[in-house]
């Protein structure tokens, strides 16, 4: 089972090991890149004050987290939820690192001890498919038409609903680029009698199947910003 969470934080600054602490977690699952439903959302009482630059980002104040939880409290919750998946996050490093400096605290093991292996960076995917473009999440929503019209303000699940519909449509047709590598049997049953291995059948593609296949490569191509190749070649006419 192909199980991934899409994951978000926010925080009281931009550096953990400065004093800087996680204020808000939200999560979404995907299984077979579906959403299956599951989320997980909580604030975080971060024991200290949320400077006025950091509310600016995203609205959280130092007098709505007084009565949250502290991360202590969600600790288990949060593990039991990421553990064994692969995680997807916008600029990994930075939210792994306030998650592991969180965990650290109250004497738990790092993400990479958790989860299925070292996350997914949508900042790294977009900068190697977009050179020089900008890999800000506004700006990946307005490349892949994704309405972010509602994101007057960061939010940590807001932002990982975001990213699920962003890193879906940065890999889409992945699902479908699957090549069956199994050897042939030596005899194959075809109409009825068998068909000796080596021997070729020739199968043409169905307009419907011709039609489907012209569609997902315009998906890809849209997905692309138009960086496809095989639309700038002329088919070779035949003799």
């Amino acid at each position: 089972m192909n199980r991934q969470i899409v994951l978000d934080t926010e925080t009281t600054g931009l550096e953990w090991q400065n004093g800087d602490r996680l204020i808000e977690i939200g999560c979404v699952e995907l299984v077979a890149r579906k959403r299956t439903g599951r989320q997980l959302h909580c604030y975080v009482n971060p024991e200290r004050d949320v400077p006025e630059g950091a509310v600016a980002v995203h609205g959280i104040t130092t007098d709505f987290l007084a009565d949250k939880p502290k991360f202590r409290d969600v600790a288990a919750e949060f593990i039991d939820f990421v553990r064994d998946a692969e995680l997807v996050i916008h600029n990994a490093a930075f939210d792994v690192g306030f998650l592991d400096n969180e965990l650290g605290i109250v004497g738990m093991p790092p993400l990479r001890d958790i989860t299925s292996g070292p996350p997914i960076d949508t900042v790294r995917m977009a900068r190697d498919m977009f050179p020089g473009k900008r890999a800000n999440l506004d700006a990946l929503c307005e490349r892949f038409g994704i309405d972010n019209t509602h994101r007057e303000l960061h939010g940590a699940l807001r932002d990982a609903e975001l990213l699920v519909e962003v890193y879906l449509a940065m890999t889409r047709g992945q699902e479908s680029l699957i090549i069956d590598l199994e050897p042939e049997p030596v005899a194959v049953r075809v109409a009825g009698g068998t068909r000796a291995h080596g021997a070729l059948r020739r199968v043409q593609a169905s307009a419907a199947e011709l039609a489907e296949h012209e569609r997902v490569l315009a998906e890809i191509d849209k997905a692309s910003g138009g960086a496809t190749l095989w639309r700038t070649f002329e088919p070779a006419k035949a003799d």
